[in-house]
């Protein structure tokens, strides 16, 4: 069952991730790749899994500290083999300080092979820096 995103990500919604676990420094994210989603051997295009990835993994830290948002410092991430059908990534928090999650998730196929494997640093924040002398709240999810 999809738990709902906290914040309005539009890329996300336009990649069709479902949020189906956010608690305790863990979250799993399930995607079926449209076929504009994949590369020129008709498997999920890297970019695509890296945005799972990296959103997995963001969702693992924000679920210790739900009223802020985060920010990806840096991201490795080692393909290990075709990405085919529906995937779910599952991201969970090695290890949390005052201001920084390092965390770590894999994605599966619908096999439950690991087809890749990242790890990445997250910085929180409350507000996103537009330019010298503003800022952009977080972007709210509507209630539709």
């Amino acid at each position: 069952m999809a738990i709902p995103f906290l914040a309005h990500i539009p890329f996300v919604e336009h990649l069709g991730f479902e949020l189906t676990r956010f608690e305790n420094g863990f979250a799993d994210i399930t995607y079926t790749p449209k076929p504009e989603h994949l590369n020129s051997f008709n498997v999920t295009h890297g970019g695509a899994t890296m945005t799972l990835m990296d959103v997995t993994m963001a969702h693992a830290a924000r679920s210790l500290q739900v009223e802020q948002g985060l920010v990806t410092i840096e991201m490795k991430t080692s393909f290990m083999q075709a990405a085919l059908g529906t995937l779910t990534a599952k991201g969970r928090v090695l290890h949390r300080s005052a201001t920084m999650a390092f965390t770590e998730a894999t994605m599966f196929d619908d096999q439950g092979r690991a087809c890749a494997h990242a790890s990445g640093t997250f910085k929180y924040i409350k507000k996103l820096p537009v330019d010298a002398k503003s800022i952009q709240e977080l972007n709210p999810k509507s209630s539709e």
